[in-house]
């Protein structure tokens, strides 16, 4: 049994209980080749509950000092994120965008699911903010079809990301896989970037239900 199988084994019952996640439309992720997830992010859970509520083991990009703790606690939990799919990267450096996208086109060629929240980061406010356009890089550089997808309800169980969650209802629901190999080619040109980076916003925005901001997630943080 690969760790993966294990975690979801153990953590399984115990996230059905806590959360009672309902999950829509799992069955539009394809049962093979390389798949880029896109969705909204809300708090640290999404990243926990999405990738357990897939059948194909789901990779994405987090923080290193999630990997980097010292003695037994860190070493827990650089053994249970590496093990549910975290791939970790160091984001704060000025290459860190660039190790995140060469990071997802390797994994995507590998042909496994690379799943990635194109705001950059979590909700300040449960609103839905613009996307960044390395998922539009993505696509177009390796051909992977997006399957948009949206967490409900995980910011109400577990507010601002830290501290242990509180029981509730979750809901996890996936769209349609959209492809753009009408760009192939493309994926130098700002315009084309943006146009489908927007799509794959509004596909977000139309499954989590969320009110669109036209802003990054980072500037509103900031200001």
């Amino acid at each position: 049994m690969s760790r993966f199988a294990l975690i979801k084994a153990v953590l399984g019952p115990i996230m059905r209980l806590m959360f009672r996640p309902r999950v829509e439309g799992v069955e539009n992720i394809p049962g093979d080749g390389p798949v880029i997830l896109a969705g909204n992010h809300l708090t640290f859970i999404d990243s926990v509950i999405m990738p357990l509520k897939c059948d194909r083991q789901v990779f994405f990009i987090g923080k290193d000092e999630y990997v980097t703790g010292k003695g037994l606690k860190g070493r827990l939990m650089a053994w249970f994120f590496t093990g549910v799919g975290m791939i970790p990267v160091d984001r704060d450096g000025g290459r860190g965008g660039v190790a995140a996208l060469m990071t997802g086109r390797r994994v995507l060629d590998e042909g496994k699911v690379f799943a990635i929240y194109p705001e950059g980061t979590r909700s300040p406010d449960g609103r839905l903010y613009r996307g960044r356009t390395g998922i539009a890089r993505l696509t177009l550089m390796t051909g992977a079809p997006v399957v948009p997808f949206a967490v409900i309800g995980t910011d109400k169980l577990q507010p601002g990301g830290a501290g242990l969650p509180r029981p509730g209802r979750v809901t996890v629901r996936f769209g349609e896989a959209m492809e753009f190999s009408r760009y192939e080619g493309m994926d130098r040109d700002r315009y084309v970037l943006r146009a489908v980076t927007d799509s794959v916003m509004t596909e977000v925005m139309r499954l989590s239900g969320q009110e669109y901001v036209d802003m990054y997630a980072s500037k509103a943080k900031a200001a």
